[in-house]
């Protein structure tokens, strides 16, 4: 008995040492919430700012990115100055030099594929850096993939045939944001994955019908989606169906109808 005493003695000691020579810190609730905001924090917001049809400016916590800067310089009034400029295609709802000439862009980086540059005064096209279908770069602290844009309908191949113009998956602190450009539900798209957010036209004849925009939207099953470039020959397309539409595929998946054309209210 007297052993087992002494032997409970000696670990009881033993372990008061070492709760002594080891420093426990007092965490309160207080703590953990406050260490739960800040992880929460890490992760910039993105703010989708439309201006017209295909053009935005988004603000991605301290970068701001234009894309396909068009209308002049007066449609940016009020708008931080660009970081990053992001061109998807030739078109003039897509490319304007008047407006990259006005912007005053100074050394400001701007993304483009070869046929942009191919189709800008040397003035602006020694300021392009080139990326074409496939290729990835890291600019602004943002990695860029550029992605196929394209027609598959027989009757609308030659608005934009494959491997002339971009569209873009944007990935920064986890966050991916895909800006699909000119283009009908190519297996490109309906590959992508863990998208936070896209924006995917739906216009016809240039790009593609609303059916097929939310079919493809619900097999990508981004996290939000904002219809934008949505002018057609015949008007603006029903984004109150393609929102519909979505919803009854995927309910997990936020539809955002901005107003991507705000010149027709004034």
């Amino acid at each position: 008995m007297k052993r087992i005493l002494l032997f409970a003695m000696v670990a009881g000691s033993l372990l008061s040492c070492k709760n002594e020579n080891r420093e426990i810190p007092d965490v309160t609730g207080e703590d953990v919430l406050e260490g739960e905001t800040a992880a929460a924090t890490d992760t910039a917001e993105i703010d989708i700012n439309p201006i017209s049809h295909a053009t935005a400016v988004i603000n991605w916590g301290d970068t701001t990115i234009y894309l396909d800067p068009v209308g002049g310089a007066e449609a940016f009034t009020g708008m931080q100055e660009a970081d990053l400029v992001l061109v998807t295609d030739i078109h003039g709802d897509h490319m304007s030099a008047e407006t990259l000439a006005a912007l005053n862009l100074g050394d400001t980086p701007i993304i483009a594929p070869q046929a942009v540059k191919d189709e800008l005064p040397d003035s602006l096209a020694t300021k392009i850096t080139v990326m074409n279908n496939g290729e990835n770069l890291s600019q602004s602290g943002i990695a860029i993939e550029a992605i196929p844009m394209y027609n598959l309908r027989e009757e609308a191949k030659q608005f934009h045939p494959k491997g002339r113009g971009n569209g873009y998956v944007l990935e920064k602190d986890g966050q991916r944001l895909y800006i699909a450009g000119d283009t009908e539900d190519i297996p490109e798209m309906r590959n992508l994955e863990n998208i936070d957010i896209a924006l995917v036209p739906m216009n016809l004849p240039y790009t593609m019908p609303v059916d097929a925009a939310a079919d493809a939207v619900i097999e990508f099953a981004p996290e939000k989606v904002y219809p934008y470039h949505f002018r057609g020959q015949d008007g603006k397309a029903d984004v109150d169906k393609f929102k519909q539409l979505v919803n009854e595929g995927n309910s997990e998946v936020e539809v955002v109808l901005a107003n991507w054309y705000p010149e027709d209210e004034s």
